[in-house]
């Protein structure tokens, strides 16, 4: 299982609607996420630069503006992780933790690796307006 977490200068609803609308996600995660975020319906994880489908899943859990799951699956590939995104109010901002659980041996390192980029370009893109 893998955990990131981080304090961000916002408020919970700015940083859920950066996890959430296609159009931020573009900004920080070079990625549009797409879904109707209903549980049980699908997920995508669509590159900005041609469409291409990276990942896919079906959200699990959908409650704003605090918790977010999904499943995690590459097409490419059989088997799925599960991603969490917890949001909680802190003075000063919120915390956004992320749990990655399930993530299969052979992509650990790349996740590991992954997430904390994510994180901290969506900081940047929530408190600035521009990713890193």
């Amino acid at each position: 299982m893998l955990i990131y977490s981080t304090v961000i200068a916002a408020s919970p609803g700015r940083v859920w609607n950066a996890l959430i609308d296609p159009a931020r996600t573009a900004h920080y995660w070079g990625h549009h996420n797409v879904s109707t975020w209903t549980p049980g319906e699908p997920w995508e994880h669509r590159r900005v630069s041609d469409g291409g489908l990276d990942v896919v899943g079906e959200v699990l859990e959908f409650d704003p503006p605090r918790r977010l799951a999904h499943t995690w699956a590459r097409p490419e590939r059989e088997g799925e992780s599960r991603v969490t995104f917890d949001v909680e109010p802190v003075p000063g901002g919120v915390r956004l933790t992320v749990t990655h659980d399930g993530v299969p041996d052979d992509q650990v390192a790349v996740v590991a690796i992954g997430w904390p980029f994510v994180l901290s370009s969506l900081v940047s893109y929530v408190e600035t307006g521009r990713a890193a």
